[in-house]
This record gives C-alpha cells, sequence and structure tokens, in this order.
C-alpha cells in the first residue's frame, strides 16, 4: 500500500457542494489506480458555517484544515448573506481563512484547451496554446494594510509589502518557472509607487539565485494590454495581492469559461486547492454547474502537495479526453458540444477516461 492522506473538505455554498462531490469522485478513483489512500474530514465556511454556528469561520474548520495535508474548497456566497454586517458575512471569513492558514501564494494557470479555442471572445490564433501561471501574493497589499479608515468625507487602505513577503512569494514563482518555460514576468506600478519600488527591487535580488530563468518587469496597465494583445509571451506572471486579482481574472476569461480553471492558494503550514469560480447560486441544485474547475484543482492537489504526478497527468489527460470527445456542460454548450451533460454526468464521462 502506498502513501496515505488525509483531506480537509469545505463544499460551501451554492454549487460548491455539487462540484466537489464530482472532484471527490475523481479523487478517489486515482487514489485506488495509483495505490494510495485518501481520508476525508468535512468542514463548514461560508453562509452554511452562518446557517449552524452564526459566524462564516468556526474554530474547528481552522484547526481541522491546519491538521490536514490539503484542504479541497468548493465556493461560497449568496444573495442569502449579503445584508449582514460586513464581518460576518460569507467573503470576510474567506479573508480571515486565507489569512489563519499563511496561504500566501495563490496560483491560478490559465490554459486554453485546443477543444474550446473558439469559446474564447478573441481569435483562436491569439489563444490556442496559451499555458500562464499567475502567481499572485494573497495575504498582503492593500486588502490587510494598515491602517485603514473611513468617515463621511473620506476613505483609506494602506499598500503595504515588506521585503520578507516580497521575496518568499518571488521564490515561489521562480520555482514554478523553472518547472515550466524559465520565464517569469514581474508585474508592478514602480513608476508611481513606492511600494513597488520595494517589490521590484527585490524580485531581482531573488533572480539571482535562478539563473537559468529569464526575468521581465512590466508596469500594472501594460500587462492588462498584454495579456489581450499577446498572452502567449506569458509563461509565469508575478504580482501582489490586488494586481494579480484584477490580472487573474482577465487571464481566466481566455479560455471562454471561468467553469475550467483550478486554483491553488499555497502556504508552509497547508494548501488550498479551489475552482476560480463563485458559487453560482442562480443554478445551484440544477445539475448543470461545471466541475471541471474543481477536478482540476484535485489535479493541482496532487501535483503540488501530495506529490503524486502520474495520477496529475492521468486527471489532465482525462479532461481534455472529455472535452476532445465533444462533451460539454450547458456553460460551454455552444462550443462544438456532441453531447450536454450534467454536473455528475461529466464527471462520470471523465472518471471514465482515466483508465481509457
Amino acid at each position: 500500500m502506498g502513501n496515505s492522506y488525509k483531506i480537509s473538505i469545505i463544499k460551501g455554498d451554492g454549487i460548491g457542494p455539487e462540484i466537489v462531490d464530482e472532484a471527490v469522485k475523481i479523487l478517489d478513483a486515482v487514489s485506488y489506480m495509483f495505490d494510495f489512500t485518501v481520508s476525508y474530514e468535512e468542514y463548514l465556511m461560508g453562509g452554511a458555517a452562518i446557517d449552524v454556528t452564526g459566524v462564516p469561520l468556526p474554530n474547528e474548520t481552522i484547526t481541522g484544515v491546519l491538521d490536514s495535508d490539503a484542504c479541497l474548497f468548493g465556493a461560497i456566497g449568496g444573495p442569502k448573506w449579503d445584508n449582514l454586517e460586513r464581518e460576518l458575512r460569507p467573503e470576510s471569513g474567506l479573508l480571515k481563512f486565507r489569512k489563519e492558514m499563511g496561504v500566501f501564494a495563490n496560483l491560478r494557470p490559465a490554459i486554453v484547451y485546443d477543444e474550446l479555442a473558439n469559446a474564447s471572445s478573441l481569435k483562436p490564433e491569439v489563444i490556442k496554446g496559451v499555458d500562464i501561471m499567475v502567481v499572485r501574493e494573497l495575504i498582503g497589499g492593500i486588502y490587510f494594510g494598515e491602517p485603514k479608515g473611513r468617515d463621511e468625507n473620506k476613505a483609506f487602505n494602506t499598500m503595504v509589502y515588506s521585503k520578507s513577503e516580497v521575496t518568499r512569494i518571488a521564490h515561489t514563482a521562480f520555482k514554478l518557472a523553472m518547472k515550466r518555460g524559465k520565464k517569469v514576468c514581474s508585474i508592478d506600478k514602480a513608476n508611481v509607487l513606492d511600494v513597488s519600488q520595494l517589490w521590484r527591487d527585490t524580485v531581482e535580488e531573488v533572480a539571482k539565485e535562478y539563473p537559468e530563468v529569464e526575468l521581465t518587469h512590466m508596469y500594472v496597465d501594460n500587462a492588462a494590454m498584454q495579456l489581450i494583445a499577446n498572452p502567449k509571451q506569458f509563461d509565469v506572471m508575478l504580482t501582489g495581492n490586488i494586481f494579480g486579482d484584477i490580472l487573474s481574472d482577465e487571464a481566466s476569461m481566455l479560455s471562454g469559461s471561468i467553469g475550467l480553471l483550478p486554483s491553488a492558494s499555497t502556504g508552509e503550514k497547508t494548501a488550498i486547492y479551489e475552482p476560480i469560480h463563485g458559487s453560482a447560486p442562480d443554478i445551484a441544485g440544477q445539475g448543470i454547474a461545471n466541475p471541471i474547475a474543481t477536478i482540476s484543482s484535485v489535479s493541482m492537489m496532487l501535483r503540488y502537495s501530495l506529490d503524486e504526478i502520474e495520477a496529475a497527468n492521468t486527471i489532465d489527460n482525462a479532461i481534455k479526453k472529455a472535452l476532445g470527445e465533444g462533451y460539454r456542460t450547458k456553460d460551454i454548450a455552444a462550443f462544438d458540444a456532441k453531447e450536454v451533460v450534467s454536473t455528475t454526468e461529466m464527471g462520470d464521462i471523465i472518471a471514465k477516461y482515466l483508465t481509457n
């Protein structure tokens, strides 16, 4: 018998339970195929946690996830909880969760499947073959900076980065680049912001430890333009929290559907794997949600946390086979669909192709 892993599960709200169930189905299948075992513990966060405990992030969830090898997370939030005070909303629980977990590096791949090149709003010749990894610093910058405040006439937030925070996220980006195309483009606004100049200087220092990796710099406004004009120029994009929040969403739309793309949030304590999309309460319970992003998140978990590379590759190939055979969920049904399938059916099809 091979290795044994403890995985924490947070299904969350909306379509979260549906898509996580399909991802667990795939993880169970590959664990059997590759002779390792997985045990699960389920925890609450978001609206589901508010309904049961009165708070969006119970202490039990923090303790349980920290005690696991990795966390598979669905999505949280919905209009049911939008009128609560800000600190009690599901989204406040998510920010606190990331901080408590110490997950400082958000990895957001933007991959265009050949079978769905027509799904993007850009021309196929522009986006076909795109394979970008956005590395976003996740627990620093303007979202967490102090001081901050608001009165009747003004409000302010502070964008702060320490050299140590930049150093650790830069190492993450360069290590990923060494396993990819050996290119890092660091995104900042050093022509205007002192904090960005510190970012740039620090990244250049870290780059000296990775002489095989080509480092370039780009201002964030130009990067936003270049992602649309020539996305294939990028391999690893390294950036701070607020810039990364915007650029990773922009990059995700190159694929044509946010239902396709996974993410990882990693740190020294644990790692969280989740789809980039939200809880989509308007389609919850209808069996039409696309589970591919969550299944791909399992692939990232196997690759980056559990070191089960062959199992990760097997999942990636099964997804490509399912798309190549023309199976589509409703969100991508307009693009060369031979058969439109439900959430559960897509999970079953990908599971079948794990061995075919």
